[in-house]
């Protein structure tokens, strides 16, 4: 079969996977609810986002199982919310998942989930009162202070939902940048002007109280309240087009498609290392461009909705960096080549026997290194959404100047991709040294290929950490100041840099750069996750976040520090024997 069609035929894999459900392409009879018009967050929304979005941050979900057994999405979650047909004080909907605090407040530590109620009534309300002292004191916050915080968001956001009649769905008569105001707040109209609107809402109050399963006619009152608020403002209210293109971006789950893809690419590249006569190796590189092209169609359509570069809080950087490792190991596998091990003499070419040259063979483990990387990452995003909040709000003033927010933050989170993959890059060849240290062909090979993703990654890195500088010294009146975001992005640097230099003297061999690429990457992990979880101080606020779990990250670098360790125990005992007896044994 020729490489096109094998091509061809992964593209078409990967689009089978973009399409199901099938019936996602459909028309949505709720779909004039959805696009209902929301001012919140600094931005214009459509119902549908601003759903999702709280619903998320109060459950950490977009789906609940309520105690009556019924399954509602979070658009139904909303709605009951907003119509307030069931009695909310006795669901167990908002997360606190923090057990140190949940123990000091006098909560259960084995629950998750609890009802407004039992929050309220806690001690949780004197804590959230120190974390505000503390504050306004400009001391230092502990965990358990924003945590607090976070609960307390949750909170407030459980109780404007219940039967809220100041969602700003009415927009300003005039002025496009105007506030928008409630059905009960709207003082810029005459009553005669508001009638249909209230009418509209109580209409779609009572129908979805009585009849919520009948969507098609729940629409149909949607929108004509959806035409009665456009006319009281046309100039105003956001173009059905540009509501649409939003709710269509989350309904397609554009993230969520892409490492479905990514894991077909996987198996089949797979298939063809294990199994040489399963020649596909061209559908899997046609499967894995398919999830490039839907990873970077989600990226463009998010920079679209939000007017600017989608890299400034840590779910876009995650985002940012799995589509970085796929991208790079892409053009890594595009562009390296790689001989058959050398022919014995006995069957080289003479007299008798014609001269062949002998093909070039792709390197496979590019793909293999990245796709469960850029995988990991896009479950976490698409799991998480109460640590990793995928809501699109306004920048901070720092950020604002798009010019240095477009090339120090992707820059820097490139880097990142890149030592990612030479982490991946390092694991199969430490898997390689443990488990199969006779292919040594094979092992300096990946060691070569792995030396290069790690120049790219401190050169990225390194103009990153310039780049961010300049920004410092027009943002905040100085090059550098020690924050530590700068400092452990500095720290970093060198746990790449001083490895790298260290080989080209001869201190370090393939096993010590492969060694390199997996430990030096928590350095890496504490600059980008510890700083913001961890640590959470300095002038990078912008991206502090709560909620995530040191002991799991913890756990997983303490049993791969140890897999290290075995094998370093292991090459100690095998590699050095195996290099006094063979001259092609790669070096230590």
């Amino acid at each position: 079969m020729p490489k096109i069609v094998k091509f061809l035929l992964g593209l078409c894999l990967g689009i089978l996977i973009l399409a199901i459900p099938f019936n996602q392409f459909q028309s949505d009879p709720l779909e004039p609810l959805e696009n209902i018009a929301v001012q919140l967050d600094g931005r214009k929304k459509p119902l549908d986002t601003v759903a999702r979005e709280t619903v998320a941050q109060i459950h950490g979900r977009t789906h609940y199982t309520a105690t009556d057994g019924q399954k509602l999405d979070y658009l139904r979650v909303y709605l009951s919310l907003w119509f307030n047909d069931r009695d909310w004080n006795k669901e167990p909907f908002i997360l606190f998942s923090y057990r140190p605090l949940k123990e000091r407040a006098g909560l259960s530590p084995d629950r998750k989930y609890f009802t407004f109620p039992e929050l309220i009534g806690s001690k949780i309300g004197q804590f959230i009162l120190d974390a505000h002292q503390k504050e306004a004191d400009n001391l230092e916050l502990s965990r358990s202070d924003r945590e607090a915080f976070t609960l307390e968001n949750r909170l407030a956001l459980m109780y404007n939902a219940v039967s809220n009649q100041t969602l700003p769905i009415v927009p300003h008569p005039n002025d496009p940048l105007g506030t928008w105001t409630g059905i009960s707040t709207a003082e810029e109209y005459t009553i005669e002007q508001l009638q249909p609107i209230l009418a509209d809402y109580e209409a779609l109050k009572q129908f979805y109280r009585n009849s919520p399963d009948r969507q098609i006619a729940l629409g149909n009152i949607a929108g004509e309240l959806r035409d009665d608020l456009t006319q009281l403002s046309p100039n105003v209210y956001p173009p059905a087009q540009k509501l649409a293109r939003e709710t269509h971006f989350y309904h397609l789950h554009p993230f969520a498609k892409a490492w479905k893809i990514y894991s077909l690419a996987f198996v089949l590249m797979l298939l063809v290392v294990l199994f040489p006569a399963f020649e596909f190796y061209w559908g899997a590189m046609g499967a894995f461009m398919m999830g490039l092209g839907i990873h970077a169609y989600g990226f463009l359509d998010r920079m679209a909705i939000a007017g600017r570069p989608p890299v400034t809080n840590m779910y876009e950087s995650v985002i940012w960096v799995s589509f970085g490792v796929a991208a790079i190991a892409f053009l890594f596998e595009l562009f390296t080549f790689t001989r058959p091990p050398q022919t014995p003499d006995s069957l080289k070419p003479s007299a008798f026997v014609p001269h062949v040259t002998p093909r070039t063979m792709r390197a496979k483990y590019y793909l293999l290194a990245a796709a469960p990387l850029s995988i990991v990452c896009l479950l976490l995003a698409d799991s998480l959404p109460a640590v990793l909040d995928p809501s699109i709000t306004p920048l901070v003033p720092v950020l604002r100047d798009n010019f240095w927010l477009s090339v120090h933050v992707p820059t820097i989170t490139l880097s990142y991709a890149s030592f990612a993959l030479a982490l991946g890059l390092g694991h199969i060849l430490l898997g390689h040294y443990f488990f199969a240290p006779q292919a040594t062909e094979r092992i300096r090979s990946l060691a070569k290929w792995n030396y290069g993703v790690l120049q790219v990654g401190v050169l990225l890195l390194t103009t990153g950490v310039i780049l961010g500088g300049i920004w410092a010294h027009f943002s905040w009146g100085r090059f550098w100041g020690w924050d530590p975001k700068e400092t452990w992005a500095l720290i970093a640097l060198m746990c790449y840099v001083i490895p790298l230099h260290g080989r080209l003297v001869g201190w370090l061999g393939d096993f010590g750069m492969a060694v390199t690429s997996v430990v030096s990457f928590n350095a890496v992990l504490m600059a980008w996750y510890g700083v913001n979880f961890v640590l959470g101080q300095g002038l990078h606020s912008y991206g502090f976040s709560t909620g995530g779990s040191e002991l799991i990250v913890g756990s997983i670098v303490g049993v791969d520090l140890l897999f290290v360790l075995a094998t370093a125990i292991k090459y100690k005992e095998v590699f050095k024997s195996l290099a006094s007896q063979s001259p092609l044994a790669p070096r230590p």
